[in-house]
């Protein structure tokens, strides 16, 4: 069990940091809790439950890559025969049995760099977007491009590429598995329980937010790999810019010199949702679920499309990008 630590990264995470660190057992592996300022006494909690805790420095803006790879440096001094690291965020409760059942693939596999597994929404059914959470973490098993911020990775093959990439502000676990895998490893997700996170999110407002995040990631990532083979979310960009802004804008500017007829581009919008839903169902939804996704689906091209655009504003205007949160309190998501 020593050969694998823990970083656990969050900021007013209260009860749900303790179900975090408790699912870990810090007692029976070395544990680094990562805060980013609480003031609700998360850094005390986790040290009565045997983490090491380290304060980021909240004078450098915060981002979760930051606090990551603080966690990781602090892991290493504290237990440098570690051979893997399990990243998570404090807003999760593992699974009993995830941490064996990837430990086995790694020691099985050693091309294999990261193990993931499922990750599960703790309420469902609390709201829809809770529920759409859910749905969005539902991957298929098998090699796959990407993981997300729970994951079991070999120390070895996170510091051959210098591990997370700390100025992002979102997709900073999509962006380091482009860089494992262009070193030669293999991101693996398994049909295995992995955590349990709490969403929270009550508003709609939060999940517009959470997907303006999610745009400016697919820009920031794809822009930074785009002449890479390994590059990623070049198609949900662009499919971003053509559904959140080039077809309503021409419907809409063109309307009154075509008496019109231009407003018929959006009956697009209907052929993408009938395209989605029966890709849902080919995997196994029930129609309701399949309906449900694709209505969020094809809303979100526009908080989507506004992300990708404030990336792109900052980085010609020479701005800095600015963490974008919709939890409130919490740093993870």
């Amino acid at each position: 069990m020593a050969r694998v630590g823990v970083v656990a990264i969050g900021r007013n995470e209260g009860e749900r940091l303790r179900r975090c660190l408790a699912s870990l057992d810090p007692a029976a592996r070395p544990t680094v809790y990562v805060d980013s300022g609480s003031t609700d006494g998360s850094p005390e909690q986790a040290r009565s439950l045997g983490a090491d805790v380290v304060a980021l420095d909240l004078s450098v803006p915060f981002t979760a890559a930051r606090a990551r790879n603080a966690g990781f440096d602090r892991l290493l001094t504290m237990a440098p025969e570690i051979a893997y690291v399990q990243f998570v965020d404090g807003d999760c409760e593992v699974d009993p049995g995830w941490i064996p059942t990837a430990t086995a693939v790694l020691d099985e596999r050693p091309e294999v760099a990261v193990v993931c597994g499922r990750r599960r929404e703790r309420f469902p059914e609390g709201t829809v977007y809770n529920r759409l959470c859910d749905l969005e973490w539902d991957g298929p098993p098998g090699e796959t491009n990407a993981c997300g911020g729970d994951v079991l990775m070999r120390v070895s093959a996170f510091q051959a590429v210098g591990g997370y990439r700390p100025d992002l502000i979102a997709g900073e676990e999509p962006e380091l598995c482009v860089r494992l895998r262009a070193n030669g490893g293999k991101i693996i997700r398994l049909a295995a329980e992995m955590t349990r996170h709490d969403a929270a999110m009550t508003r709609f407002g939060q999940w517009w937010r959470r997907h303006v995040r999610a745009g400016h990631a697919f820009a920031e990532v794809s822009h930074l790999h785009v002449h890479s083979p390994f590059g990623i979310w070049t198609k949900e960009a662009r499919s971003n810019w053509l559904w959140g802004l080039f077809v309503p804008a021409v419907a809409i500017v063109a309307a009154p010199f075509t008496l019109g007829l231009s407003l018929l581009l959006l009956l697009a919008y209907g052929v993408l949702y009938t395209k989605i839903v029966l890709g849902r169902r080919l995997r196994g939804d029930d129609p309701q679920t399949a309906r449900l996704f694709a209505r969020y689906c094809v809303l979100s091209k526009f908080p989507q499309s506004a992300g990708q655009a404030r990336y792109w504003w900052n980085r010609l205007s020479g701005r800095s990008n600015r963490l974008i949160e919709y939890k409130g309190p919490g740093t993870t998501g």
